[in-house]
């Protein structure tokens, strides 16, 4: 019997979120990312779906990084039965613990929540996993180095290059004989704030590449976020405070430089900026960690961590009191699509006052609170009640460390092969279609959507017919 090299999309298809890719060798499965669903209700339920193959027979994970949807349904997978390795950049595993650990606590208060207030349609209401699920994952991981060969076994080689998305993010190209396929991963820009630039992995005949922002262009302005720091001025001449929801990976860290080199511009008020989110101090102390080298040659810690009002909010009481706290300020608090989190309990109290400004510093995925909140929203719902929107709302599409169109575009150019497919996940339909189009026309490569749950061949050769069915996997 022939073994057969063949990949199932089982995320990222057809949606932004879920990023989960199946390679099947014979009785072998590898699982290339394993994040949760996110944004609309159609995709979320799936998180509780059975897995298309059994989780116990899933022999590796590949990590390109350590985003909730790229990574969040770890404790899942195991909790299911997964026992192999995960293998992941070190940036990638000292992220991935902060955020799994801090899923598990949300899952848990999550579900409690739903318990007490009455609003979940469950009885009773489960988390999907337990923090204990999460501290049974984290042995698991095993750290590679950037562009280093890894023998993953039954000769499958990996290799993890620099994508300057986040800390410890990675293209990730796997080699089998003559078969290779290589994931994009999330592409960052060319210009990452605070990273290091990418690095030009090796081409594949097969690409397997996102679409997050590939209809548009990142905007060049002549001042940088000049936008948010006239709403921040007008915030506080006018006694409101400034909430922004921000990504606890990352999207923190290149908030609070904005901020910085805003201050020392003397284009914001000196006032308090509060990072209220455990999971983004955990975060941030990662990034001030000068042994992963990561950080770029022109930045300091100061750009990112020197605000002189700066105060950490790490305890729920603290967090609470910036609530009855009525002076002026800036709070940056998680989750950056306004989806859960302490974030929500400050935007409850925050929203109905016209004072008060939420600043949108990230993707808003269709179905969050996020973009119903960018799309001009007269109410959102939150913990079971509708509530007021009359703070002003803004948005700032400067801190996307996305790789837009040209950026996506150069990086699939500097390949070494032209790809035989080049496969358009991790995008809103619309625009991995678009996008589909786009390479098509300018580079001339055939360019393709998957849907959910669709097998291709990834052979070197093209076979004659499949010899046993057995070689595919089992989607039901």
């Amino acid at each position: 019997m022939t073994e057969h090299l063949t990949l199932t999309f089982l995320g990222a298809a057809g949606t932004v979120t879920g990023s989960k890719y199946l390679l099947t060798m014979g009785r072998r499965h590898v699982l290339v990312d394993a994040g949760l669903f996110q944004g609309e209700k159609e995709w979320r339920v799936r998180n509780w779906d059975d897995f298309p193959v059994d989780p116990a027979s899933i022999t590796d994970v590949v990590l390109t990084h350590a985003h909730t949807d790229h990574i969040g349904y770890l404790p899942a997978l195991v909790a299911r039965g997964f026992t192999g390795p995960v293998w992941a950049t070190e940036g990638s595993i000292r992220l991935g613990e902060i955020v799994l650990r801090d899923g598990g606590k949300l899952q848990e208060l999550g579900a409690n929540d739903a318990n007490r207030g009455g609003w979940s349609k469950h009885e009773p209401a489960l988390p999907l996993y337990t923090t204990e699920d999460v501290e049974a994952t984290l042995p698991l991981f095993r750290e590679v180095d950037f562009g280093v060969d890894v023998d993953l076994g039954d000769g499958l080689v990996g290799r993890w290059v620099r994508a300057g998305h986040i800390l410890g993010s990675a293209s990730v190209h796997l080699r089998r004989g003559d078969a290779e396929v290589l994931f994009s991963g999330d592409v960052g820009r060319h210009d990452h704030p605070i990273l290091k630039s990418r690095e030009t992995p090796p081409g594949a005949r097969y690409v397997v590449m996102e679409s997050t922002y590939g209809d548009r262009e990142h905007p060049e302005p002549e001042v940088e976020h000049r936008e948010l720091a006239e709403a921040i001025t007008r915030t506080i001449e006018r006694d409101g405070t400034v909430l922004i929801p921000a990504f606890a990976i990352d999207r923190t860290e290149t908030v609070l430089r904005a901020l910085t080199l805003m201050l020392r511009e003397e284009r914001i008020p000196n006032v308090p900026v509060i990072v209220d989110s455990p999971m983004a101090l955990e975060a941030l102390r990662v990034y001030k960690d000068v042994r992963l080298d990561e950080l770029r040659d022109d930045i300091d810690i100061s750009d990112f961590a020197g605000l002189p009002k700066l105060r950490e909010s790490r305890s729920s009481r603290s967090s609470k009191a910036l609530n009855t706290d009525r002076s002026p300020k800036i709070i940056i608090s998680s989750s950056g699509m306004l989806e859960g989190g302490r974030v929500l309990h400050h935007l409850k109290r925050l929203l109905p006052d016209a004072r008060n400004t939420i600043a949108l510093v990230g993707y808003q995925a269709e179905g969050t609170r996020g973009r119903a909140l960018e799309d001009g929203a007269e109410q959102v719902k939150i913990h079971g009640r509708y509530i007021k929107v009359a703070a002003e709302i803004v948005r700032d599409r400067e801190f996307s460390v996305h790789g837009d169109r040209s950026d996506l575009t150069d990086w699939l150019r500097d390949l070494d092969q032209v790809p035989e497919t080049v496969f358009i996940v991790h995008g809103e339909p619309e625009v991995a279609r678009g996008f589909a189009h786009h390479l098509h026309d300018e580079l001339g490569v055939t360019a393709v959507v998957p849907k959910y749950g669709e097998v291709v061949t990834l052979d070197a050769e093209d076979p004659d017919m499949y010899e046993d069915d057995d070689d595919l996997p089992d989607l039901g």
